[in-house]
């Protein structure tokens, strides 16, 4: 799949306050250091799309973007975020869940785990959940260029033993680096399937 346009839709904390518009949405989240923003405009490569910044937590909305005028691209607040009050951490967990378990157009949820260390609890306790929900998703390993290409197999089979001690199956996996372009394509490619699956 080509990207050709890629338009800010709108940013909401509430589905109620979504886009008009309906298109199926392919939503990204993640550890709020896992590098989300900077995989979004790797994948649009539009530096400015997404917002980027050295300190994390910076998304705090639910923000669409419209791509190809056929589907939304979804940037989601990232969980996990430690340095915040319990009522503003609060706050941004109502803002997820009300996305993710009430969006009826969201087809894909990408989760995006920092491939240079094994599954942390908060990431392991996000996907249970998920599970029990019924949402489906995908997982994205961000910043695969950071290791060696054996560390990096190394620790992706070990991350998805840590997966399959909870799951019967892998969800589909992809490993990206938005710095090299690493799984622009597989990840565009794979949208592409399951759009086409839709029509």
């Amino acid at each position: 799949m080509k990207i050709n346009e890629a338009l800010f839709s709108g940013s909401s904390t509430r589905i109620s306050e979504k886009p008009k518009q309906k298109f199926p949405e392919f939503a990204f989240i993640g550890r709020s250091n896992v590098g989300k923003s900077s995989l979004i405009n790797m994948l649009c490569r539009n530096k400015k799309l997404a917002m980027t910044s050295s300190k994390p937590g910076k998304t705090r909305l639910v923000n669409h973007f419209l791509i190809n005028r056929e589907w939304y691209l979804v940037d989601l607040p990232g969980y996990g975020y430690a340095k915040m009050s319990a009522t503003a951490k609060q706050k941004l967990e109502q803002v997820i869940r009300n996305y993710i378990n009430l969006s009826q157009e969201m087809v894909m949820l990408f989760v995006l785990i920092d491939s240079r260390h094994d599954i942390g609890q908060v990431d392991m306790d996000f996907l249970t959940e998920l599970g029990q929900s019924n949402i489906p998703f995908a997982i994205i390993f961000t910043k695969g260029d950071k290791s060696g290409p054996k560390a990096l197999e190394a620790q992706i089979e070990k991350m998805k033993a840590q997966i399959l001690e909870f799951w019967e199956e892998l969800p589909p996996t992809f490993i990206s680096s938005s710095e090299t372009g690493m799984g622009r394509e597989e990840i565009l490619n794979y949208i592409g399937s399951v759009l086409e699956t839709l029509k």
